[in-house]
């Protein structure tokens, strides 16, 4: 070995560390700039410790590599914490009072979205963020007027009051709203669809994949591809005609990112992978996972735009715990395995199966959505909890009994659940970008609020009244 060939690779690779030629040098990330010119904030919703590390796992055996938010811890490259998730009048949130907490900036009771107990309306934050001459977004793979994308944008009593939020979207203008809720823009009892006072507002409106790929950074857009969520990303991802209408979470956070980053005074952007929680809530270990792995991917992607660009906070965390699932022990790893076998969500089987259905319908269904073949009585186990529905008629989505199934499905892949509902687990925060050296080894979740317009350096008087607990 001559002496140009050590130095370029043996002393370093005696060190442990690759070499890096010039050009890679150069390519590396910006250091930090003091402020965030951008924020961008991913929610895995609904996200239990369980799910990040489930995801992590599969991630790693079907793919040979984990996912980019643990990755991120070991490579030493972001800012943790534990973050507390409790509301006003309860220490397990619900989704309209966690985002309320980042939003507004206080705790506000369960079901309000930024109406505090004694009738405060703080102003939420994307309108602060607006004020100031940033350009702002929700993305989210369930309604942009569910209650996480709500809680960074508008003051109501109830979260349920979709239709009335769709209508407060039009007056407030923000520049990137894109995910499901068509039908909340579709109020029947005033004359139908909203959507034509958005576009006589100067909104650009996409109603499929290739329309949102194609909107160009010229006035307020408004993304709607769904009538209500947006498919489970398993259910996407098998099915030629949903890929081709229906955008990932990566693909609409790009596509907002590309619309805001060249305002001169920057964005604020959150992003929701709002579909994790209802997989939790479901039981739902196919839907959950890769709908985990679809946030991923966005976590991801909104890094590799930070370290290029130098100037933006990436925050990436949940509002609550659901369900805290997990993987349980067993005599084989290849039991976890057969969850790569899956094609299709929990909510596509039970959707298909009434009280008229055979055994045989059971394991057929079964069998083509997660690839297991479950038992004549496992099918007969499943069947009894349709027995009180009217003949042919399909199962209401609240009741279907999908705690059932996945008690059955359990069995097979070693993965159990504590419930079916929020809990009031510390959940993981992480930061990456200007600001995230300020993160505290354990926030409260109300005090994200001053922390974003203090990393963006806002005005002091756009700030929350600091709270003594």
């Amino acid at each position: 070995m001559n002496r140009r060939s050590l130095l370029k690779g043996g002393l370093l690779a005696g060190l442990g560390l690759p070499f890096i030629s010039p050009a890679e040098l150069l390519a590396q990330a910006k250091p930090y700039a003091k402020k965030a010119k951008n924020i961008i904030m991913l929610v895995s919703d609904g996200m239990s410790t369980g799910t990040l590390n489930m995801a992590d796992i599969y991630s790693n055996r079907a793919f040979g590599k984990g996912t980019h938010w643990i990755q991120l811890y070991k490579d030493a490259k972001v800012n943790r914490a534990l973050m507390d998730t409790a509301s006003a009048n309860s220490l397990v949130t619900d989704s309209a009072a966690a985002s309320s907490s980042w939003g507004g900036g206080m705790r506000v009771k369960n079901g309000s979205l930024n109406v505090g107990p004694k009738g405060e309306t703080p102003q939420p934050i994307l309108q602060k963020f607006k004020q100031g001459g940033k350009k702002v977004g929700c993305v989210t793979t369930v309604p942009v007027t569910h209650a996480t994308p709500a809680g960074f944008c508008v003051n109501i009593d109830s979260r349920d009051g979709q239709d009335e939020i769709a209508e407060m979207y039009l007056k407030l203008k923000f520049d990137v709203m894109l995910g499901g809720g068509a039908e909340h823009f579709d109020d029947k009892r005033k004359g139908g669809s909203i959507i034509p006072q958005f576009l006589a507002q100067g909104f650009k409106v996409a109603q499929n994949r290739d329309e949102m790929m194609n909107l160009k950074n010229s006035g307020p857009v408004i993304g709607i591809f769904a009538p209500d969520g947006l498919p489970y990303e398993i259910d996407r991802k098998n099915s030629p005609e949903l890929m081709k209408k229906v955008p990932s979470l990566a693909e609409m956070m790009n596509k907002a990112i590309s619309l805001m980053k060249d305002n001169p005074k920057g964005f604020a952007l959150q992003v929701e992978g709002g579909k994790v929680d209802w997989a939790a809530h479901g039981n739902d270990t196919g839907g959950l996972i890769f709908d985990q792995l679809a946030f991923d991917e966005a976590v991801g992607q909104a890094i590799e735009f930070a370290e290029k660009d130098g100037e933006t906070l990436v925050i990436i965390t949940t509002d609550h715990g659901n369900a805290n699932p997990g993987l349980f022990y067993g005599d084989t790893y290849k039991d976890f395995d057969r969850i790569q076998h899956f094609k299709h969500s929990n909510d596509w089987i039970l959707n298909q199966l009434n009280n008229a259905s055979a055994e045989k319908n059971v394991t057929e269904l079964i069998e083509a959505g997660t690839g297991i073949g479950i038992t004549p009585a496992e099918a007969k186990q499943l069947l009894t909890h349709f027995s009180d529905i009217v003949p042919g008629q399909l199962y209401n989505a609240a009741n279907l009994p999908f705690n059932e199934l996945a008690r059955i499905l359990g069995k097979y892949t070693l993965v159990q659940w504590a419930g079916m509902n929020h809990t009031a687990d510390y959940v993981e925060l992480t930061m990456f970008g200007p600001g995230s050296e300020s993160l505290k080894p354990f926030i409260k979740n109300y005090e994200l609020h001053n922390f974003m317009l203090n990393a963006a350096e806002m005005p002091a008087d756009f700030l929350a009244p600091v709270v003594k607990s």
